[in-house]
C-alpha cells in the first residue's frame, strides 16, 4: 500500500503551523542563535527535529520536560539513551552536588574509579576496564587496541551499524563491496581501507570477511538498534563467537544502546562472552561518560604492548576522561539508578507502549509493525521484522517519519528524531505510556485513510 504524499504533505505543513505558532519563545531563541550557532544550534544532529526549528529546554526531570513555551512534554527520547535513567536522577545529583566541592578533574584517580571497575565486572564479567568520556571515543580506543595486540590492519563492522562518530564504521554494502555510507563527512581514509562489512545475521558473508586472515576485531551490537530493532538470528552470537575465535580475531560488543535489555546489558542476558565490551551515554545518568572492558588474556597483551614512556602519546585517552565528576556520576548511576529494580518498571511500560502500538496499526490496516528490545521499543514501515540493516534501511521513509514525530510532539510526546524509537524512563508513568497510544492511534487512524 502507499500513502498519498499530496495528502502527507498537506498535513505536514498543518503540523508545521501547529508547532510554530505553539513555541514563539523557541523561535525568537532558534532566530537569535542562527547568529551565532552552525545552523542555529549547538550541534548539527539538533536540526533533525521535525519542527522548523527545535524545542529549547528550559527545565527536565524524570521521564518528563518543558520547553521554553511553557510545554510540557512526556520524553520517550530521553537523550537518545543519554538520560535513560530520567533527567537528573536524585542519586546522581547528590554525587555530583557533592563532587563539585571537592574537584572535578585530577589526572589521578580516585575511590570511585574503583568501585565503578568492581561493579562493572560484575555485571559484564570482564575483568579489567578504562573510562573514556564518549563511547565513540570508548569504540575508538578497543580498535586501535585490538590492531596493536593482533598486529592485524583490518576490522569488520554490519552493514547500517552505528558506533558513534567512529571511522572505520561509517561504510555500507553496495553491490557487494564496501563503500563510505551517504553523508560521511571529510573521511581521513576511504573506509574500505580500515574495515570490512557484512550484513547482520549472514555468517557466510562473516566467514569470508574472516578467512583473510587480516581481521583485529569485529565491532558489533549484540542486537542491531541504530536502523530500527534488528534482532540476532538464533544461534548467531554462538557462531560469530566460534568463527571469531577460530581466526584469531577479536569480538568487541558495543552495548551503549542495548544496556536497555537489562542491568548487564544483552550480554548478560544472552550470557554472550565478548573479548572487549565498550558502553557510554546512560552510565553516568547525562554526565559526559564512557567505558571499555577487557578479558584477562587481553589485558595481559597490551600490557606487553604499551610502553610506560610512550603510554601519554599512543592515541588513546584525553587529559579528562576517567575524571572524578564522571566517576562520581558513574558510581552513583550504577548504584541508584541503572538497577534490576528500574528495569522491573521500565520493561513493563515499554511492553504496554509496544502493545498500544501494534493494537493501533492493526486497528488502521498499516503495514508497519513493532519490536521491542527491554526497556526500547521501536516501529518501522514494513509488515515484517528485518535480519539485516539493508532490509531495516529499506522501510525507512523520511517524510512519514518527521510527520508522525511531529504529530506527537505536537501532542505532547518527544521521540527520538533520528529513529522511530520510544524508551521508558524509569520515572515514566502508565499514563504517559496511554498518552502516547492514544496519540499515536489518531495519527495512524489519519495515515490508515489516505492509502492506496
Amino acid at each position: 500500500m502507499a500513502i498519498d504524499r499530496s495528502w502527507l504533505a498537506g498535513v505536514m505543513a498543518r503540523e508545521q503551523q501547529r508547532f510554530s505558532d505553539a513555541h514563539p519563545r523557541s523561535a525568537v531563541l532558534f532566530e537569535r542563535a542562527r547568529l551565532s550557532l552552525l545552523g542555529g544550534v549547538p550541534m548539527n544532529w539538533m536540526s533533525k527535529w521535525p519542527g522548523a526549528f527545535p524545542p529549547f529546554v528550559a527545565d527536565a526531570r524524570g521521564g518528563r520536560f518543558t520547553c521554553v513555551d511553557g510545554h510540557d512534554y512526556v520524553d520517550l527520547c530521553l537523550g537518545d539513551t543519554g538520560a535513560m535513567t530520567g533527567h537528573s536522577p536524585a542519586a546522581t545529583v547528590a554525587a555530583i552536588q557533592r563532587q563539585v566541592t571537592r574537584g572535578l578533574t585530577f589526572m589521578l584517580p580516585t575511590e570511585d574509579a574503583v568501585w565503578v571497575g568492581e561493579e562493572l565486572q560484575r555485571r559484564f564479567g570482564l575483568p579489567f576496564w578504562q573510562f573514556t568520556l564518549t563511547a565513540t571515543d570508548a569504540n575508538r580506543f578497543a580498535l586501535r587496541l585490538a590492531r596493536q595486540v593482533t598486529h592485524r590492519p583490518k576490522v569488520i563492522v554490519y552493514d547500517y551499524c552505528y558506533h558513534g562518530t567512529v571511522d572505520e564504521a561509517f561504510i555500507t554494502l553496495r553491490d557487494e563491496r564496501g563503500v563510505a555510507r551517504e553523508g560521511n563527512l571529510g573521511p581521513p581514509v576511504d573506509p574500505a581501507v580500515t574495515t570490512r562489512v557484512v550484513a547482520w545475521n549472514d555468517l557466510d558473508a562473516l566467514e569470508a570477511a574472516l578467512a583473510h586472515g587480516d581481521v583485529a576485531a569485529v565491532l558489533a551490537e549484540p542486537v542491531m538498534t541504530n536502523i530500527g530493532i534488528v534482532e540476532p538470528d538464533p544461534g548467531y552470537h554462538d557462531a560469530l563467537r566460534d568463527l571469531t575465535r577460530q581466526h584469531g580475531t577479536l569480538l568487541i560488543i558495543d552495548e551503549t544502546h542495548t544496556i536497555c535489555a537489562g542491568p548487564g546489558g544483552y550480554t548478560r542476558e544472552a550470557s554472550l562472552q565478548p573479548d572487549m565490551l565498550v558502553i557510554g551515554k546512560a552510565i553516568a545518568g547525562g554526565i559526559p561518560a564512557g567505558t571499555y572492558g577487557f578479558t584477562a588474556d587481553v589485558a595481559a597483551r597490551i600490557a606487553r604492548e604499551i610502553e610506560l614512556e610512550h603510554c601519554d602519546v599512543g592515541g588513546i585517552g584525553g587529559t579528562l576522561a576517567g575524571n572524578s565528576l564522571s566517576m562520581a556520576a558513574m558510581r552513583a548511576t550504577l548504584e541508584s539508578a541503572l538497577t534490576a529494580e528500574a528495569f522491573g518498571h521500565t520493561i513493563p511500560l515499554a511492553e504496554r507502549w509496544t502493545s498500544g502500538v501494534q493494537s493501533a496499526i492493526d486497528a488502521s490496516a498499516l503495514p508497519w509493525h513493532v519490536t521491542r528490545l527491554g526497556c526500547r521499543a521501536e516501529y518501522l514501515f514494513g509488515p515484517d521484522q528485518p535480519r539485516t540493516g539493508a532490509q531495516a534501511a529499506a522501510m525507512d521513509d523520511f517524510e512519514l517519519q518527521r510527520f508522525t514525530h511531529l504529530y506527537a510532539l505536537n501532542r505532547g510526546v518527544l521521540l527520538t528524531p533520528f529513529h522511530n524509537m520510544a524508551l521508558v524512563a524509569p520515572q515514566a508513568t502508565v499514563a504517559d505510556i496511554d498518552r502516547h497510544t492514544q496519540v499515536f492511534g489518531e495519527m495512524a487512524a489519519e495515515v490508515g485513510a489516505h492509502q492506496s
